[in-house]
């Protein structure tokens, strides 16, 4: 059963060091080393530490939706493929997204 613990939180991991390296690629050191941390969260074990983790990974998600909408916008105006783009940042939103659901306590936290 622990096996299966730390498996379903890979998509949480990937998740923040995607992200990380999406801040940092935008210049946000700090933003992308806290980012980097998030599966950290998961140590203290308490519900509060896994809603926490929880709410800054649909943060995430919804930056990959805001930089997917942005750079859409750009490629359209220049006359640019785009619908690749949407498949690919379209899925990191969605992983990271749905990263979400394996924080609850059930899987990280003492009950």
């Amino acid at each position: 059963m622990p096996l299966m613990r730390h498996l379903l939180l890979i998509p949480v991991v990937l998740s923040a060091l995607t992200l990380g390296a999406h801040l940092l690629r935008g210049g946000q050191i700090l933003l992308a080393l806290a980012a980097a941390a998030l599966p950290l969260l998961l140590v203290p074990r308490h519900a509060a530490a896994s809603r926490l983790l929880q709410g800054l990974l649909l943060l995430g998600a919804l930056e990959w939706v805001r930089t997917l909408a942005g750079i859409v916008d750009q490629r359209r105006a220049f006359g640019q493929p785009w619908h690749r783009l949407v498949l690919i940042l379209g899925s990191v939103a969605l992983v990271t997204a749905l990263s979400v659901m394996p924080a609850p306590r059930r899987l990280c936290c003492s009950q």
